[in-house]
């Protein structure tokens, strides 16, 4: 999200390259794949704040045959978008429908915010309802507030419900609890931080298909962090790996979200700051298998001589309290110059264990680097044996010069986040692509009209057995992702000892 910060507009910037794609294939980052897109949605609104033709920042999630990608339509520099778009498929992504959210901003059916940002999908198994949660934001961004509108089809949207109207909110994501025998079932659990007050974590739950959210509640120890993503196991527990003083860290509750532990360590964090002026971070993505196990992700350098660039690593829980040690994902050799960040990360939930099905996409720098002349592509591996190994990284759109990506008041954005899900088991996402500039910006949402579909002859590769050979400690300095709230010194809490 950017809610709050710089005024400048870079107005011949162009557009924004995210991919948060699908995933099934092989080959290196630098291999290229040719894919059929279809566009999904572009940017139709005229209003005199925003940088129009963009499209930015899309989540998807998927249930059945029916996906589902929520994202920023006319994004604001200062923070967010117009109002938050949809594209809806019914029948596994043949076809598609696509609008905008009522009743949400003042641009668009009665709205009333300035813009609305970080959005991201849920459904709700027992009310039968999917749910877009993100943050609105008010005139002269006085307030950032949590908000969700509900559907029955994907398709036609409610009004916003407020689960959180403190004004001081950022980074939040939503789940569902969609185990039949799960004693919390049908319990949806939104996570987000006070990223303009004192960075703690809240989470609010609701248990009446979104229409009403019960009070917002700590961590056991008051903890601040940000980019949180909860995951519910087949058990009811909830899990939510995070970004906190400490590295990735991560907090549970056994009792329907009544109250939330302390947090405990995943790892620390060792990164490689991205060069161009692009906005990023090592923020998670998180997902869990059909039988509870919780996969997290995140952009690290551990495994890189000097580490200037980053790879992908991931570490498992089946509890989350004990995390693995961390592994790399072996998109590209150590030896590369392949600079990975900004992953996302989908399993399918129908599988499982050694035999879970994996797909993430990320982007990435052939040249990690590139100083002022970095090109920006996105890529994408999978996995087929619950992360042992991987296919090699595939190419999937770029190059991008960097001026063509949409701007924002920490760098040139094309989002916080992506996002991968299974549909009727095959991977699906929606992602933006840019084309160089006119007159205005040339982006909108796009998907491919056909699953990747991984062939059994891909070669698989491990990274079994590779160790630790660098450090660069990473260390939160800010409470919001825009870096308008420093967190002060003695609160910033030095990361524990990576595994």
């Amino acid at each position: 999200m950017s809610p709050r910060g710089g005024r400048s507009a870079f107005r011949d910037c162009a557009a924004l390259c995210v991919v948060l794609l699908l995933a099934v294939s092989g080959g290196l980052s630098s291999a290229r794949a040719e894919t059929k897109l279809q566009r999904l949605s572009t940017d139709t609104f005229t209003n005199s704040y925003s940088e129009h033709r963009t499209e930015v920042e899309p989540h998807t999630y998927a249930n059945g045959s029916t996906i589902v990608s929520a994202f920023q339509v006319a994004r604001w520099f200062s923070g967010g978008g117009a109002d938050i778009g949809f594209a809806t498929s019914t029948d596994g992504g043949k076809t598609w429908v696509h609008g905008y959210l009522p009743g949400l901003t003042q641009n668009y059916k009665g709205g009333s915010y300035y813009t609305a940002s970080d959005p991201v999908v849920a459904y709700d198994a027992k009310h039968a309802v999917w749910l877009i949660n993100y943050v609105p934001i008010t005139t002269n961004e006085a307030a950032v507030d949590v908000g969700v509108s509900s559907s029955t089809d994907g398709i036609h949207w409610s009004n916003p419900v407020l689960v959180d109207k403190s004004g001081v909110d950022d980074k939040n994501w939503i789940t569902c609890d969609n185990t039949s025998t799960s004693p919390h079932y049908g319990n949806c659990y939104v996570e987000w931080d006070l990223g303009f007050s004192t960075g703690q974590i809240q989470m609010s739950t609701s248990s009446d298909g979104g229409k009403t959210w019960g009070a917002a509640k700590g961590t056991a120890d008051g903890a601040g962090g940000i980019g949180g993503q909860p995951v519910v196991q087949p058990n009811g527990t909830v899990v939510v790996p995070i970004e906190a003083g400490i590295g990735i860290s991560a907090f549970t509750s056994s009792n329907g979200g009544k109250s939330w532990s302390s947090l405990v360590s995943v790892s620390g964090i060792d990164y490689w700051g991205e060069e161009g002026g692009l906005r990023s971070g090592p923020l998670p993505s998180a997902r869990v298998d059909g039988a509870g196990k919780v996969y997290v992700v995140w952009g690290d350098c551990r495994f890189r001589n000097g580490c200037t660039a980053n790879d992908i690593v991931m570490s498992t829980s089946t509890n989350g309290t004990k995390w693995s040690a961390v592994t790399r994902i072996p998109i590209d050799p150590t030896k590369s110059t392949v600079d990975h960040f900004l992953p996302g990360l989908g399993v399918d939930r129908a599988t499982s264990g050694k035999t879970a099905h994996l797909a993430m996409t990320y982007y990435y720098y052939p040249v990690s680097q590139c100083g002022n002349s970095c090109k920006l592509e996105v890529g994408f591996t999978v996995s087929q044996d619950g992360g042992s190994t991987w296919t090699a990284g595939k190419h999937l759109a770029g190059p991008m010069d960097l001026s063509w990506i949409a701007p924002s008041d920490n760098g040139q954005m094309v989002g916080d986040y992506l996002g991968v899900d299974f549909a009727n088991g095959k991977p699906f996402g929606v992602f933006a692509v840019a084309q160089a500039p006119g007159a205005q910006l040339n982006e909108g949402m796009y998907t491919t009209n056909a699953p990747l579909v991984v062939s059994p002859s891909e070669p698989r590769l491990s990274s079994k057995g590779e160790k630790r050979i660098a450090s660069r400690t990473w260390v939160r300095k800010f409470y919001d992702d825009d870096h308008q709230r420093p967190i002060p010194p003695s609160e910033q809490i030095p990361p524990v000892q990576s595994r």
